[in-house]
Order: C-alpha cells, then sequence, then structure tokens
C-alpha cells in the first residue's frame, strides 16, 4: 500500500539547519542525542555548536587550571559531555569542591570535599587522621579515630547551585572492619535552606544480619578503664531499633564507598543565603571509631 503521508521526521527533516538546532536547542542533551540517531539531517544539527552551548550554564564556577580540554577545536558538545562525566567531576578553583551537571536536567551537581567540611576535632590528630585518596579526585580524606562527640558540617551558597530544582544532600563515607559506635545511638542528619529545615534519623553503621528482621548494632564496645587509659571492650549487644522511628541506612556505590541521603531540599528562583548540611551524634557519649569520611555530595534528586 503507498504511504499516505511523509513520517514526520521526515517533515522535520527539510526545516533549514539553523531552525532544526534552534529547535532542538529548547529541548534537552537527552533528546538532542535522540535525535541525532534519527537521521544524518538530524545529526549534523544535533551536533551543532548552537545546540550545546543553549545546554551549558551561564554561571558556572571558576574551574582548576586543566580541567577542561585544551584543544582549542573541542566542540560545545565535547565540552559539555566532560562536564556531566559524574565519574570524572572536574574541580573547583579552591581544589576542595568538584562539580559536574545531570546530564538530565543540566542542573549543577556538588560534592563537598571533606577538607571544606566542618569537622570537630578534625585536626586534632588523636581524633582524626587524614590520609590520601587514590579513587577519588580530592587529595586526602578524613579518618575517624576516637570522638565520643560526632559533629560534621557543610555548607554551600545557593546561588552555586541551579535554580528551580530540587536536591538531596548525601554523606559518601567508607566503613573499616574495625569500626564501632555507629550504629547504636543513631546519628541525625539535618537539611536546611533559609527558614525551611528537615531532620532524620540515620545509622551509618548499619548492618542487616540478624536473622528474625531486628536490627543489631554492627560492633558495640563500651570503654573501661585501664590504668589511666581507656580500652574498648569488643562485644555484641542488641539494641532494637527504637519504636515509630524511621531511621535511614547506607547505600552502597562504586568503589567501596557508601552514601547516606542526608535530606533535600529545593532551591528556588532567586534563593538567597546558603544550604547547610549536617551529621550529629553528640547525646550518647560512647566512642566511636572507623568511620572514613570523603565528602558531601548535593545532587539532583531522582
Amino acid at each position: 500500500m503507498e504511504p499516505t503521508a511523509a513520517p514526520a521526521a521526515c517533515e522535520i527533516a527539510r526545516l533549514p539547519d539553523d531552525l532544526l538546532s534552534a529547535a532542538l536547542g529548547r529541548t534537552g542533551p537527552l533528546d538532542a542525542c535522540r535525535a541525532a540517531a534519527v537521521s544524518p539531517a538530524f545529526r549534523a544539527a544535533a551536533d551543532a555548536d548552537a545546540v550545546w552551548s543553549s545546554f551549558l550554564p551561564p554561571d558556572l564556577p571558576p574551574l582548576a587550571d586543566g580541567e577542561l580540554p585544551a584543544d582549542a577545536t573541542a566542540t560545545k558538545k565535547q565540552l559539555f559531555m566532560r562536564l556531566s562525566d559524574p565519574a570524572r567531576p572536574v574541580l573547583l578553583a579552591d581544589g576542595l569542591t568538584s562539580m559536574w551537571l545531570d546530564r538530565a536536567t543540566v542542573a549543577k551537581c556538588y560534592m563537598l570535599s571533606a577538607r571544606k567540611l566542618t569537622i570537630i576535632w578534625g585536626d586534632t590528630p588523636q581524633y582524626w587522621h587524614w590520609i590520601p585518596l587514590t579513587d577519588s579526585r580530592f587529595s586526602e580524606c578524613a579518618e575517624l579515630q576516637h570522638v565520643c562527640w560526632l559533629e560534621i558540617r557543610g555548607k554551600i551558597p545557593c546561588d552555586m547551585l541551579s535554580r528551580n530544582t530540587t536536591y538531596a544532600a548525601y554523606m559518601v563515607f567508607k566503613m573499616s572492619d574495625e569500626s564501632y559506635g555507629l550504629d547504636y545511638p543513631l546519628q541525625e542528619a539535618e537539611v536546611s535552606i533559609g527558614a525551611t529545615r528537615s531532620t532524620r534519623q540515620v545509622c551509618l553503621g548499619y548492618v542487616d544480619d540478624d536473622e528474625d528482621g531486628e536490627e543489631v548494632p554492627q560492633n558495640y564496645r563500651s570503654f573501661g578503664a585501664v590504668g589511666n587509659v581507656f580500652r574498648p571492650r569488643v562485644g555484641r549487644r542488641n539494641r532494637r531499633q527504637p519504636p515509630g522511628v524511621h531511621v535511614l541506612h547506607p547505600q552502597t556505590r562504586a568503589g567501596g564507598w557508601m552514601e547516606m541521603e542526608m535530606g533535600e531540599f529545593r532551591n528556588e528562583e532567586g534563593e538567597d543565603g546558603e544550604v547547610s548540611v549536617s551529621l550529629m551524634e553528640t547525646r550518647g557519649g560512647n566512642w566511636k571509631r572507623g568511620l572514613t569520611v570523603q565528602g558531601i555530595e548535593i545532587r539532583v534528586k531522582k
């Protein structure tokens, strides 16, 4: 049977290249990539610098030297792909913050390194060590030795974030085999922006290994005095989750890292001030060890 009408794609493909590129520039990166697969005519228009320039935020923060391609012939699409690679985020000029663009929404996402955070007792070697990192854009991370007061805070100006975007904040960390004190008492995570504040109960040291479904701490260690030095007494103690309390647990990431969602927030149009994120456990008085902090990640909430 003879077709009665040409496919819509063929009709659109007859548009002048500049009009087709302008139309694609009002869509998004994912739509532009899909259009490039339709036909050679679409591919030429979809790969045009005019299209990918429209996806690049005009207010990118200053980047560290060497983060962008030095090749003067690099296309805007190549630039966008470099900036939107979550496996290799670009470093900002301070060397303590990394950034990438979310490929679906073009929103700016960040990670604040451990050195960018405020960690109580973080500069006291008795309590925290700074160790080199080989699987991150940052050169070092914070390793918890012994503290009974766990307090980690981070903040980022609202104007660094994309407007009208819902974000979530995550603590990115590892737990050593010798960790203790991070399963109970529970930690409190808080995210605030302007007058909006949210808190939740989290458990960094959660391990789901109780056969009857009850939650059991990973390694509870009480401390007793031996001479004038406090030494951990290794043991296990069942402390079930308090009834009626919703507790969030960490999720795995690549490279052996974990992440804990600390809360979400909405960065509205023209929001002033800053976003503050914190993780605390200061009431229990028990000692903690074995937490390695890479940083706090702020990315688009999916």
